[in-house]
C-alpha cells in the first residue's frame, strides 16, 4: 500500500444551489460553497491553512481566503487539465495534510458555466490560451472540433465501430443518472427522470451523441474539506478516508483529441486505475459502486474498462438490464451524475462519495466500505478510493 493511504480523510463537504443563472459572481459562489463545508465539519476559516482548485477557476486562493478571513495560507495549489482535476485538488489537500504540509486544506471550484462562459458552445478561447495546450487545439478548432461534443464524437464513433456498441447503449448510463437525480431534492432535474426512448428521442448534437448524452451546463460551487485522519476522529462528521489518490496521462496525450494513438481509448483512466488499485491494495471487486466522471456517456462506459471492472468491449453489456441504478450490481452517479445532478466539473460526484460513505446519500448503497471516484475523461485525469 501506498504511505499516503489512509493518512487524510475528508470531513466536510459544502455547495451552493444548482442553477442555469446563479445571480452572483463566481467567488461569491466559492466563497458560500466554502463556508458551508467548514460548517458542516465545525470547522472555521481560522482553521484553515491551505487552498486548492483548478487552473480554470477564475476565484483565486487569495481571493477565497480574503473574503473568508483566513488569517495566513500555508499551502495552495492549482490542477490544470479542466475537469481531469477535480480528484486531483483532493490528492493535492491529502499529501498536504499527511506530510504536515498544512492542517486543514479545502478544495473548490465554482463557475457560472451556464449563465457567463458556456463550455458546451463553440468558443476560441481554447485554441488562442497562451500555453501549448493553445497550439493544440489550433490544429482541430479549423476542422469543426471546437465544442466538447464535437471532441468526443469522434471517440465514440470509433468505439461504436470497434466494439458494437450502440446508442442504446450509451442512453443506459442517461437513463440511471436520471432515475437517481430524480429522487435527489438538490438535481436539477429533480422529478424528471427519463426513458431510453426519451434519449433515444432526444435531437442529434454531434452524431453519435444526442442530447440527453451529454451533460448540463451549470451554475454552482463545491467545496471538500480534508484534514489527517488523526484529526478527522475528533470531528463531528463520519470520515470518509482516502485510502488512494492517482493521476494519470496516458501515451501521445491531448486535451480532448488524443486521436493519433494506436487505440484512440482513454488509457490516461488505465494509468489513474492501475495506480489506484497498487496504493490501496484493493481492485475492482472490493468497490461496492463507482461515481465515474459522466459529462458524455460514453466515457462511463470506455471507464468500465479501462478500470478493470469488464474487459474492452464488455461494458455495453456491464450496464445493461438496470445494473448501473442504485438496486442494480453496480451502482453509478447515485446522485444523479452530471447529466441529472449538475456540471459542477466532477466536484459534485466526490461530496456524493462522501455521502455514501456516511450512510446520508438520498440514494443509498447497503454496505458501501470502499468506492471509487474518477474524474474528467478525454483529458489528462485523477481519481480516488475513499473508504469508511
Amino acid at each position: 500500500m501506498s504511505a499516503l493511504s489512509g493518512k487524510a480523510a475528508i470531513v466536510g463537504i459544502g455547495a451552493t444551489e444548482f442553477s442555469k443563472e446563479s445571480g452572483r459572481s463566481e467567488l461569491q459562489l466559492s466563497v458560500q460553497a466554502v463556508r458551508a463545508a467548514l460548517a458542516d465539519c465545525g470547522l472555521t476559516a481560522a482553521d484553515v491553512d491551505g487552498l486548492t482548485t483548478f487552473t480554470m477557476d477564475t476565484s483565486s486562493e487569495i481571493a477565497v481566503a480574503r473574503e473568508l478571513g483566513v488569517p495566513s495560507l500555508r499551502f495552495f495549489s492549482r490542477i490544470n487539465y479542466g475537469g481531469g482535476a477535480a480528484c486531483g485538488t483532493v490528492q493535492q489537500a491529502a499529501m498536504a495534510v499527511a506530510t504536515g504540509v498544512a492542517d486543514v486544506v479545502v478544495c473548490y471550484r465554482g463557475f457560472n458555466e451556464r449563465s457567463e462562459s458556456r463550455f458546451g458552445q463553440f468558443s476560441l478561447s481554447a485554441a488562442t490560451q497562451v500555453n501549448t495546450n493553445g497550439l493544440d487545439n489550433a490544429w482541430s478548432y479549423p476542422m469543426g472540433l471546437g465544442t466538447p461534443a464535437a471532441t468526443v464524437a469522434m471517440q465514440a464513433r470509433r468505439y461504436m465501430h470497434e466494439y458494437g456498441a450502440t446508442s442504446e447503449d450509451f442512453g443506459a448510463v442517461a437513463v440511471a443518472d436520471r432515475r437517481h437525480a430524480a429522487t435527489n431534492p438538490n438535481a436539477f432535474f429533480y422529478g424528471k427522470p427519463i426513458t431510453l426512448e426519451d434519449h433515444q428521442a432526444s435531437r442529434m448534437i454531434v452524431d453519435p451523441l444526442h442530447l440527453l448524452d451529454c451533460c448540463q451546463e451549470s451554475d454552482g460551487a463545491v467545496a471538500i474539506v480534508v484534514v489527517s485522519a488523526e484529526r478527522a476522529k475528533d470531528l463531528p462528521q463520519k470520515p470518509a478516508y482516502i485510502t488512494a489518490a492517482a493521476q494519470g496521462s496516458g501515451r501521445d496525450q491531448y486535451v480532448m483529441t488524443s486521436y493519433y494513438r494506436d487505440d484512440i481509448g482513454i488509457p490516461e483512466m488505465g494509468v489513474v486505475g492501475t495506480e489506484l488499485w497498487r496504493q490501496s491494495g484493493l481492485g475492482p471487486d472490493d468497490m461496492r459502486m463507482g461515481i465515474l466522471y459522466d459529462h458524455f456517456t460514453p466515457y462511463v462506459l470506455m471507464q468500465l474498462e479501462e478500470l478493470g471492472f469488464c474487459k474492452p468491449g464488455e461494458a455495453k453489456d456491464f450496464v445493461k438490464d438496470g445494473a448501473i441504478e442504485v438496486d442494480g450490481r453496480f451502482p453509478l452517479n447515485t446522485h444523479g451524475g452530471q447529466l441529472g445532478e449538475a456540471y459542477i466539473h466532477g466536484m459534485n460526484g466526490i461530496a456524493e462519495g462522501v455521502r455514501q460513505i456516511r450512510g446520508t446519500s438520498v440514494n443509498p448503497v447497503a454496505d458501501v466500505q470502499h468506492l471509487v471516484v474518477t474524474a474528467g475523461t478525454g483529458v489528462p485525469t485523477s481519481g480516488l478510493i475513499l473508504s469508511a
